[in-house]
């Protein structure tokens, strides 16, 4: 397919891809896992198992029967010690099971591939995996797969465009586990009546697209295609993302199925493949640890509950205080507290910053330059935004539509008076949902 003559609005940022060429080490099991009950967008489950229980690899530990939700499992095998309230990443209070490990990694006695005579089986099997979106969203998802209007949905993108800085796990995927994802991609495709697939894949990233280009030759896949996307940040953004391979315009709001896609991160697509060929249920994730903090920067694959402070010490510890440590990219990632804080599902990068990498500048008045407009994928008015929240005024951000912000920090990004624009944002949008609540 060919790239689109016209572009949404992006930036240039300095990838530090510098785990690029590290192959993913497996970690070996830690003496103790926590294991968060909130690990999807929607209601949290509640555990299923007790202090004193001993739990098996891939037994389901948590569990509710809200509509938007997924299963939680073990990863490890061993004794439950006790169910937590922890403070979570966004600074809430999540319901944790911790588990001292016995190192022997049983697996629970019902793991076995999923039987599918249909796309309703198709559908409660993907449920049953645990899976969610893994670029970060982490939205259900069977949820995404069984959309009301399916008979007008023809297209699957595959999100490989990993244009976060410093992260490379998605890359190593890409290498590592290139045939997942076409099983992944022709399963989901056939279950769905799908005609279309396009996988999107930055082009700083060419052995990926050759390897995966080989492999769909060979084994004569068609009707998947990858897609060379410009090595610029928002790329990975879904509604960037669907805009640059279909053409298509997605506002705030609209599901890629109302344009006729499903779309779905690289890692989700990959897991799908390998959970119908095994069986095993999601209890694992492949990140990329990295930052001036960090003595060995590397991407490993770590059970989900895995404790920060553990995975670090797997990667040669701490080589100077970090003075920042975050979940995810350094555009979109979330800032922890502690590294006792463990791995979620949706987590692909762990970054422990020291030195003026961790320095926040001094933010001076706003020049009207115009950058952070110019800048936005959107089009939107930062600035505009950021004069509303200060004036608390719900009625201007709605009509500025500030819920067209997808929060991807472009505007900060470029902004030379290094005001936090992205957080104001958020924050706004924050204030319009509670005026319109009341």
């Amino acid at each position: 397919m060919s790239q689109q003559k016209k572009h949404l609005q992006s930036i240039k940022v300095s990838h530090e891809k510098h785990t690029a060429e590290c192959e993913t080490q497996i970690m070996p099991i830690p003496d103790t896992v926590c294991i968060s009950m909130s690990q999807h967008i929607g209601a949290p489950c509640k555990p299923l198992v007790k202090k004193g229980d001993y739990v098996k690899v891939g037994q389901p530990i948590g569990d509710t029967d809200a509509f938007v939700s997924a299963p939680i499992h073990s990863s490890v095998s061993g004794t439950v010690t006790g169910v937590e309230t922890i403070r979570s990443v966004a600074g809430g209070e999540d319901q944790a099971i911790v588990i001292e490990t016995d190192k022997k990694q049983e697996a629970w006695e019902e793991i076995k591939p999923p039987s599918v005579e249909n796309r309703e089986d198709f559908v409660k099997a993907v449920r049953a995996s645990g899976a969610v979106g893994l670029g970060g969203a982490a939205f259900p998802t069977h949820i995404k797969y069984n959309p009301q209007n399916l008979d007008e949905v023809d297209t699957l993108i595959i999100n490989g465009a990993e244009c976060e800085p410093f992260i490379t796990s998605d890359h190593r995927l890409m290498l590592e586990n290139s045939q997942d994802i076409i099983d992944g991609a022709v399963l989901v495709m056939e279950q769905l009546g799908l005609s279309k697939g396009y996988i999107g894949i930055e082009e700083n990233k060419p052995d990926a697209i050759a390897l995966l280009d080989k492999m769909l030759a060979e084994q004569n896949h068609p009707e998947i295609k990858t897609v060379t996307l410009r090595a610029r940040y928002p790329q990975g953004a879904e509604r960037v993302l669907v805009y640059e391979i279909t053409g298509k315009t997605m506002d705030a709001g609209v599901l890629p199925a109302q344009l006729g896609v499903i779309l779905s991160n690289i890692t989700t697509i990959a897991f799908i493949g390998q959970y119908f060929r095994t069986g095993m249920p999601l209890i694992s994730k492949r990140i990329t640890v990295d930052g001036s903090a960090v003595a060995e920067p590397k991407n490993i694959l770590a059970p989900i509950g895995t404790r920060i402070a553990d995975v670090i010490e797997f990667c040669g510890g701490y080589k100077d205080e970090p003075k920042k440590i975050l979940m995810g990219g350094p555009m979109m990632g979330r800032a922890i507290y502690s590294d006792r804080v463990p791995l979620v599902k949706n987590n692909n990068a762990i970054l422990a910053f020291a030195g003026s990498q961790s320095l926040v500048p001094e933010e001076t008045g706003c020049i009207n330059c115009g950058k952070c407009h110019k800048a936005c994928p959107f089009k939107l008015l930062p600035t505009a935004f950021a004069a509303a929240y200060e004036n608390r005024d719900a009625e201007k951000l709605d009509a500025l539509k500030v819920n067209q912000c997808m929060e991807c920090g472009s505007c900060a990004y470029v902004c030379p008076a290094k005001r936090p624009l992205g957080f104001i944002n958020k924050l706004g949008k924050a204030l319009v949902k509670e005026e319109a609540s009341k």
